[in-house]
């Protein structure tokens, strides 16, 4: 299987937004999601701005795991991985925002896996200019 392309949805400033569905991503290494860079001018740091909603509906206990990103960009991938584990059976845990030196991927996106099929939505915060 490959990474799942997870489109952002956009929170609306001093509005409001229907719950989105989300994508659905297949576990495993090398599975999961894959939230593109959709700023490739680099005005907005889009980590900072992203903020990702996980429900596990599969059926057993599971783990989510932003991979840490490449080094350039991500000159503090060294800190590792951030794990969100024990995401229990029809739960939803929420991970973000999160620091593009540490989880930038060297195409500018962000990459899930996860132990367990689930479903993973990505939150864009809207900044004010």
């Amino acid at each position: 299987m490959a990474r799942t392309a997870v489109p952002y949805s956009n929170l609306v400033a001093n509005s409001e937004l229907a719950d989105p569905a989300g994508t659905a991503v297949t576990s495993g290494a090398g599975n999961g999601a894959q939230i593109p860079d959709v700023s490739p001018n680099r005005r907005q740091a889009l980590p900072e701005l992203t903020i990702l909603r996980i429900v596990n509906a599969s059926g057993a206990t599971g783990t989510a795991t932003l991979l840490a990103g490449t080094n350039p960009p991500a000159v503090a991938a060294g800190q590792g991985n951030l794990v969100t584990s024990n995401i229990l059976t029809a739960t939803t845990r929420w991970m973000g925002p999160f620091e593009s030196n540490r989880f930038t991927q060297s195409d500018g996106s962000l990459i899930v896996e996860t132990t367990q099929n689930m479903t993973v939505t990505a939150f864009r915060v809207p900044r004010n200019t």
